[in-house]
């Protein structure tokens, strides 16, 4: 049993309910190393990975709560469109960041027109259910 502070190397598949894949370690050549249950992962991936065995490989659901958690509605701000260079193209969909009281923010423009721009800092994947295979290549 893998325990928290133990440090992995895993490869993973990560879908949507719709089979769309969001990411892969196989794509970038590399697998994917961090601690064990000091917050590098989401919570599901962690709690999956510590019954799994070096060379296993294990399909997982892993529910929005312990994802990135449920969307966020007060997250969606709209601001004027002079908070950004005039001289920057803008465009439904781009992904901007800006610097908030906390430090930096990601946000993604959900619309726009002449005088103002809707922004969405939720996490892309919040509200999601993400599913994971995982192959756990080995203890680091």
């Amino acid at each position: 049993m893998i325990e928290n502070g133990q440090k992995v190397s895993v490869h993973y598949v990560g879908t949507l309910d719709n089979g769309e894949q969001f990411d892969s370690s196989y794509d970038r050549g590399a697998p994917l190393e961090f601690e064990v249950g000091v917050g590098k992962v989401i919570p599901g991936f962690d709690l999956a990975l510590k019954s799994m065995e070096v060379g296993e490989v294990k399909e997982v659901a892993i529910h929005s709560d312990q994802a990135y958690g449920p969307r966020n509605p007060q997250a969606v701000e709209t601001v004027g469109r002079e908070a950004f260079p005039a001289e920057m193209p803008l465009q439904e969909g781009m992904q901007v960041q800006g610097q908030g009281p906390l430090g930096p923010v990601l946000a993604t423009i959900v619309s726009l027109d002449d005088a103002q721009v809707t922004l969405d800092m939720n996490h892309p994947l919040a509200g999601e259910n993400l599913n994971f295979k995982i192959e756990l290549v080995s203890l680091l």
